[in-house]
């Protein structure tokens, strides 16, 4: 007859049941120390994303702010060179009026004559020297671009009323819609200083430097609503001539927060409200208008969807006005470029999609 094995604690059955809970202990705490170790890779690396964009937008920053301090210290130069050279020559000619002016006419015709010849020559240099100055001098606001940016563009920069509409929604923040929205949820800070943003904030200001001074302007940037570059002077023509305002306009677009969608309809439905109407109209946007006048009850939008949204917002601007495009294309809008170039030529206007160091 087999014995009866009595029962201990280090008996087979205990040790292995021992074991497993050792193991699923071992089991559960790797499972969570890896859960932690991938949420916490994922966080650095999205970290680590913005960081490298910041840097990136730095570099640039700097690099520019380098090159515009060269361009003001070769304009300075330039500028002490000319004058300098102005009181030369103001110098010969009293010195030469003088010598003139000592001669006997009877006794020395010759020098007097040749002295005249000159003195007329001096006048003639005098007096070049002057346009040139006077043309370096004809913008209202001086804008300094990086390298030779004066080249011609196409754009009418002529009438007496001109209209500078700046698309001012969230688009506006980059070429991409990943890092559109990435920047969306950045500070304040940030969305003022990407890149597309302060170019298309730039391509205004050098708008405004280059239009005629006898002329009035305004500026309005859009979304889904409409605003005045500088506070309370919506549906009022400021002049040129003001540099004071032309300042506080440049400030506001400064200060401009790209956020929400853009409705062409409402921006364009503005335009009736000047009085008298723009002789121009210039437009800095990215691509097709995502509203209308009423907000969208959906959060997506179709292509087909935005070109009606467009064609009905056309239909606000009052005949006969050009309508001039700069437009800074935006991924996943195919067919903004086709719209506006339409639009630019059934107004008789210009269409422009400028390079990225421009203006």
């Amino acid at each position: 007859m087999a014995r009866k094995r009595g029962f201990t604690t280090f008996s087979l059955s205990f040790l292995d049941i021992m074991s497993c809970g050792f193991g699923a202990v071992a089991l559960i705490f790797l499972i969570i120390k890896h859960g932690s170790d991938v949420q916490m890779k994922t966080q650095n690396q999205d970290l680590l994303a913005e960081v490298n964009l910041l840097e990136e937008e730095i570099r640039i920053g700097e690099k520019n702010l380098v090159r515009a301090r060269n361009t003001l210290s070769a304009l300075d130069q330039q500028f002490a060179e000319a004058q300098g050279l102005a009181r030369r020559i103001n110098d010969d000619i009293e010195a030469v009026r003088r010598k003139i002016s000592e001669l006997d006419d009877g006794e020395n015709e010759e020098e007097v004559k040749a002295l005249q010849a000159k003195l007329k020559a001096l006048d003639e240099e005098r007096k070049k020297l002057e346009e040139e100055n006077e043309q370096q001098g004809n913008d209202i606001r001086q804008y300094v671009g990086e390298g030779n940016r004066q080249y011609l563009t196409g754009l009418r920069l002529g009438g007496t009323h001109n209209l500078i509409l700046l698309d001012a929604s969230a688009s506006m923040l980059d070429d991409t819609l990943v890092n559109v929205i990435r920047r969306r949820n950045m500070s304040d800070n940030v969305k003022r200083a990407s890149p597309k943003w302060r170019r298309a904030a730039a391509t205004a200001e050098w708008l405004v430097a280059k239009l005629p001074q006898q002329s009035q302007y305004q500026i309005y940037t859009f979304n889904t609503g409409v605003k005045a570059a500088v506070a309370d002077t919506k549906n009022l023509w400021l002049n040129v001539s003001n540099s004071a305002e032309v300042n506080a306009a440049v400030k506001g677009i400064g200060e401009t927060i790209p956020a929400g969608g853009t409705s062409l309809e409402r921006i364009f439905g503005a335009i009736s409200r000047l009085d008298p109407l723009p002789d121009n109209i210039f437009l800095i946007t990215d691509g097709l208008p995502t509203q209308g006048l009423e907000k969208p009850k959906r959060n997506t939008i179709s292509s087909v969807e935005r070109v009606k949204l467009f064609t009905r917002a056309v239909n606000e601007i009052p005949r006969g006005i050009p309508v001039n495009i700069i437009l800074l294309p935006m991924e996943g809008d195919p067919m903004a470029a086709a719209a506006y170039w339409q639009l630019a030529q059934d107004t008789k206007g210009s269409f422009l999609t400028p390079s990225q160091d421009w203006p």
